[in-house]
């Protein structure tokens, strides 16, 4: 369990302007960095060899964009119960800006920017809440001015322009309302779903009580009290009036998919069929059964060449790490760029049985991992666009023993990541030549290569202690995530230094490229991820969890393997011994492995809390001001191709061409229907 890589290169170059039909460039010649916002860089994403689909399955992955769009809304309702409001007032100022004042109208403008690419007002790295940088007054003004023009603001009844700002007024302009999205480590009385602003638990629900209730829908469900006081779930389904089902919350944004969805189907292999039929049974129902029903199906279609993800997924936005949060993502195979994950999909069991940790946790067959690499079309709600570089799904831990799973690694993603790259400030924290020259010469490579072995054989891998019975995230709580994302990248960075990668001709030389992968390793997740917490001392984000805890703990307990050093009153990671390091890996996967295996939930506490949460703030400090010279974004937000569906004489859509929108801007208000492509 735990699917996601994020994407953690940032841009640096001289922004390029942007043209409509820029994917008709060479792509030495291609804008790929569109636009800074404050610490987010704008990057489009290009969709190579789309052109080379039968037009029945660019059709078919036309539909499969709708449905993707349709259902981006419900994540920004987990996000935040005003996101839907903010994003109609902001972009209805947006297209009736006529007489708006200039620099209110260009802050709204940044401001939804920054909403569009996290979703919510709340930024995706820190869970932290970005702010409108105007009045109050000024934003009346404009909301004024805007419904002049014929914008049609989002009012209650005989509630006034005036009065909708007022009303929202805390969430964009208070910092201390609801400051945090997602707060693991709470400070004061409020636990972690108190603090939290995801909508998943209603007023007066908080975790002592939650701890006491047994969910139908776990991963579907918001928990609210009833009138009698109780808990109650309200199941996330579109409903089935015909069996007696009735609709739940999301039901409009579900039917919405769902259509897009049935449209799919007469396109679709007869293995992905079976996979889109099981979800819309999922969608309807919102019963667990359903829903594994379709991660089978899904799990079982390896050879479709266009794929899709839609669903409720990934659960690092809840608090206790339970609830789903909605993705859509449309991709097809790259078979040119298969081989490498495909070598290490194939040899999984030969990992599995080299683990470092005790054989009674070691699965005796390693059953149905299939690996793809793949070239994104579009990804909407919890999958971008901030987006990952590698995915490993389903999350369902019985489901993954039983039938197995799929991993992906997102080239496209990466080759826009990679044109995104700051050599100077990756120097910046390397101690000497030697060490840039090894990061210039392998980090291309091995990153793919930490990034398919955590996918593949990290979250594939291990199984529960003989009698443990449920799943290990219930045992385990908020702290499972970041656990689990641990135990990937350890297999990863274990397995990176071993003689077996040059035997099935993945690397030349394992223990030159594995000194490169650790030194990035430690760079990244010692010093240079800090600068993206600008306030504070502790991590929220669960990947940043996971990297503080796998250096910490070396730096800890292996004094062989890393140490740290000062010079020229900067600080840097220096990994000592390439065996020491790997060794020091291995003893730490045992470790996790040990208590994932188990459940040991006292014990994951106690390591994250010890090496994962906080910072020194000092240090922090420092790692934000030698990127200051770099100008350096704290993370990206992609911008996705655009499909145009190509119809017959009947209307039916056909074909689809693919071209680029103009902006971020331009794909947002599009997808809102606000702006014609």
């Amino acid at each position: 369990m735990h699917s996601r890589t994020l994407a953690l290169v940032f841009a640096s170059f001289a922004v390029t302007a942007c043209k409509t039909h820029i994917d008709s460039a060479p792509p030495g010649e291609r804008a790929y960095l569109l636009e800074r916002v404050d610490d987010v860089a704008i990057v489009q994403v290009y969709a190579d060899g789309f052109e080379r689909l039968e037009p029945r399955e660019r059709a078919l992955c036309w539909h499969l964009y709708q449905a993707a769009v349709a259902g981006r809304t419900i994540y920004m309702q987990q996000r935040c119960a005003e996101a839907l409001d903010i994003l109609a007032l902001g972009e209805e100022l947006l297209t009736h800006s006529a007489g708006i004042e200039r620099a209110t109208l260009e802050e709204v403008r940044r401001y939804m920017k920054l909403f569009w690419v996290n979703h919510s007002p709340y930024n995706n790295i820190t869970a932290r809440k970005n702010l409108l940088r105007c009045t109050p007054s000024a934003l009346v003004d404009a909301a004024e001015r805007a419904q002049h023009n014929g914008a049609q603001l989002p009012l209650h009844i005989d509630e006034t322009p005036r009065a909708l700002v007022a009303r929202l007024a805390p969430m964009l302009f208070d910092p201390e309302h609801k400051p945090m999205v997602t707060a693991k480590n709470p400070v004061g009385a409020l636990d972690i779903v108190q603090a939290s602003a995801a909508t998943f638990y209603g007023p007066g629900v908080n975790l002592r009580r939650l701890e006491q209730l047994s969910e139908r829908y776990e991963l579907n469900s918001n928990v609210v009290l009833d009138a009698q006081g109780q808990l109650a779930e309200l199941p996330w389904r579109a409903g089935s009036p015909a069996e007696g089902i009735a609709p739940g919350l999301y039901a409009r944004e579900l039917e919405g998919v769902i259509a897009h969805l049935e449209a799919a189907l007469p396109l679709a292999t007869e293995a992905m069929r079976k996979a889109l039929e099981a979800q819309i049974r999922f969608y309807r129902t919102g019963e667990r059964a359903d829903r594994e029903a379709y991660d089978i199906a899904w799990v079982a279609d390896t050879a479709s060449p266009v794929d899709t993800v839609n669903s409720f997924v990934e659960v690092y936005v809840d608090p206790r790490g339970k609830k789903g949060a909605w993705e859509g993502i449309v991709d097809y195979e790259d078979p040119v760029k298969a081989t490498l994950i495909k070598t290490i999909a194939d040899n999984a069991q030969w990992f599995e049985d080299h683990m470092p940790y005790a054989p009674e946790f070691r699965k005796p067959q390693v059953r149905g991992i299939s690996a793809r690499s793949i070239d994104v079309i579009v990804e909407t709600g919890d999958a971008g666009p901030v987006s990952a570089i590698g995915i490993n799904l389903p999350n369902d831990a019985r489901v993954r023993e039983l039938h197995g799973s799929k991993s992906v690694s997102l080239a496209n993603i990466v080759e826009a990541s990679e044109r995104a790259t700051p050599a100077g400030a990756r120097r910046e924290f390397c101690w000497d030549d030697a060490e840039a020259q090894r990061a210039e010469r392998w980090q291309a490579l091995t990153s793919d290569m930490l990034t398919n072995m955590h996918e593949v054989i990290g979250h594939a891998s291990g199984r529960q202690a003989q009698g443990f019975a449920g799943e290990p995230a219930d045992s385990i709580g908020e702290n499972y995530s970041a656990l689990e994302e641990a135990r990937a990248d350890l297999v990863a960075l274990y397995f990176m230094a071993d003689p077996k990668l040059a035997e099935l001709g993945l690397l030349s030389d394992p223990q030159a490229a594995a000194l490169a992968a650790y030194e990035h390793y430690v760079r990244n997740g010692g010093l240079q991820q800090l600068r993206r917490v600008r306030h504070g001392d502790q991590l929220e984000e669960d990947h940043m969890r996971n990297r503080q805890l796998v250096v910490h703990w070396i730096e800890a307990h292996a004094p062989a393997a890393l140490e740290r050093a000062r010079r020229d009153d900067k600080t840097f990671l220096r990994v000592r011994d390439v065996a020491a390091f790997r060794a020091a890996c291995g003893e730490l996967l045992g470790l996790v492995q040990r208590i994932k295996s188990t459940g040991d939930g006292a014990a994951a506490k106690e390591l994250l809390e010890r090496h994962g949460v906080k910072f020194e703030a000092a240090l922090r400090d420092e790692v934000v001001a030698r990127y200051e010279r770099y100008d350096v974004p704290s993370y990206i937000g992609y911008v996705f191709p655009r499909l145009e569906p190509i119809t017959d004489a009947s209307g039916r859509v056909v074909d689809a061409r693919l071209g680029y929108p103009a902006s971020l801007e331009a794909q947002m208000l599009e997808w809102s229907g606000r702006l014609t492509p």
